[in-house]
């Protein structure tokens, strides 16, 4: 009898999402039933890019602490790794995908199996100037590199006395926690947003509490404004930002204005594209339409249990996942993603900010009925030292009580919090279920009733007070 063909699994992408799905796939099925490759065009996988602006910032003393695993450790698994190879074109009715190496020759590599991990790509408006030396995007290890060379050049100004001046353009994740690395490098540091409220993922009332926050860093804060040119000087480096209120200098030009799915391969190939330009899957995060084709990752969008729609979220857990689940398909398992309720947390100096399920806008635009409480608890029990204040804002449905959505901002201790949440959200507890949530008490961690406590029990109290 003649021996069954090895299967090769191609794999487009080789950080969080596509890594993950080859070592699961490696670890289900031997190298004699599936071979698989994988190209990245970067020089670094399996990396945190979540991690950049600590390590900017100097909370972290080292790039490759940021590195999970290695191009070599990939290969010592049984895995065909390639990189600095681009794909330029997928051959989905032949099964093939065309590469380049570096600026070298192109070839052909036949596929049985394919995943299509290609992530994001940053936000870069088409201003004069933006890509000017000295404008730095922070999306990958090679961007990161690039500041932090720029910024130790930088260093002899400090020695001379000079004051060194950095304009952030974007006060969005990144751009906050870019704006705390460049504060605590020394520089007088500007952050430029078109927004009414930095951290457009709150609500604007609490998008408030965060730029008070960042004034007393001693940040200066520029909302409303949008940016028009990035002005350069004789050598052409950037020397400036300019909006339409005004012109404001700058030694480095941080981009913090987000990130689009990455699905340039995927559009000429004609796979399905949601509203944002992420890939659509189905829960095994197989490409809708598609027998051999799979997607995860940055470069896809996920659905979301709360408002029933998909949308594109780029955070490393959902593409870790992705991976998981995507790996034991292609091995012959069975797996699915069932959605997100979109939690995310950050941290500006001290300040935590976090935030899961709808925005008082994006309930609007839904159509569903709501009220919204804000309430101001502390951390720990008020007589406990360090107990510090904390906002939590809560949307809850009318007339069901259905949780929609919390975000929360505070000093230590308020940030995970919104996990409680997450979980309330995934479960479609109503806030009066939440009222009876047996959490963890103890004066240095809690007051008696939690902040997320309180605010269910002013939520409930408004929902049943309001005329139907």
């Amino acid at each position: 009898m003649a021996a069954a063909r090895t299967e090769r699994l191609v794999v487009v992408g080789g950080d969080a999402a596509g890594m993950a799905a080859a070592s699961q796939a490696r670890r289900l099925r031997k190298p004699d039933e599936l071979e698989i490759v994988a190209f990245e065009r970067g020089r670094f996988t399996s990396y945190s890019a979540c991690g950049i602006p600590y390590w900017i910032g100097g909370d972290v003393d080292e790039r490759d602490a940021l590195i999970a695993r290695s191009p070599e450790e990939h290969r010592a698994r049984g895995i065909d790794l390639r990189m600095r190879t681009e794909v330029t074109e997928l051959d989905l009715s032949g099964q093939r995908i065309r590469t380049r190496q570096g600026e070298g020759r192109e070839e052909w590599t036949g596929f049985d199996r394919l995943v299509l991990a290609t992530g994001a790509r940053p936000l870069r408006p088409p201003l004069p100037g933006i890509d000017a030396p000295g404008v730095h995007g922070v999306q990958s290890l090679e961007d990161g590199t690039a500041l932090l060379d720029a910024l130790e050049k930088q260093e002899a100004a400090v020695a001379a006395g000079r004051e060194r001046h950095a304009v952030v353009v974007g006060a969005g994740y990144i751009g906050v926690e870019m704006s705390e690395a460049l504060i605590r490098r020394g520089y007088r540091v500007t952050v430029l947003d078109r927004a009414e409220q930095p951290m457009t993922t709150l609500d604007p009332d609490m998008g408030a509490l965060v730029r008070d926050a960042m004034c007393g860093m001693g940040m200066d804060v520029r909302t409303g404004e949008a940016v028009t040119e990035i002005r350069t000087d004789a050598d052409g480096r950037a020397r400036a930002v300019a909006t339409e209120d005004g012109e404001y200098p700058a030694d480095v030009v941080v981009l913090g204005l987000g990130v689009r799915p990455d699905t340039s391969l995927a559009r000429d190939a004609g796979l399905p594209l949601g509203d944002s330009g992420g890939l659509l899957t189905d829960p095994t995060m197989r490409v809708r339409g598609q027998e051999y084709v799979w997607a995860g990752g940055d470069c896809v969008e996920v659905f979301d249990l709360v408002s029933g729609r998909t949308r594109h979220i780029a955070l490393g857990t959902h593409a870790n996942k992705h991976g998981q689940i995507i790996g034991a398909n292609v091995a012959g398992g069975y797996g699915t993603f069932p959605g997100v309720v979109g939690t995310a947390v950050s941290k500006v100096c001290d300040l935590e900010i976090a935030r899961t399920g709808l925005l008082e806008q994006q309930a609007h635009d839904l159509g569903l009925r709501h009220v919204t409480t804000t309430v101001e608890a502390t951390s720990r029990a008020g007589y406990f030292p360090g107990a510090a204040p904390m906002h939590v804002k809560m949307l809850a449905e009318l007339r069901t009580g259905r949780l929609l959505g919390v975000q929360i901002v505070g000093r230590e201790g308020a940030g995970k919090r919104v996990d409680v949440a997450a979980v309330a959200l995934t479960a479609r507890m109503t806030v009066e279920q939440m009222t009876g949530l047996d959490l963890g008490y103890a004066p240095p961690f809690s007051p008696v009733w939690d902040p997320v406590l309180v605010a269910a029990r002013k939520a409930l109290s408004d929902v049943r007070a309001h005329p139907l």
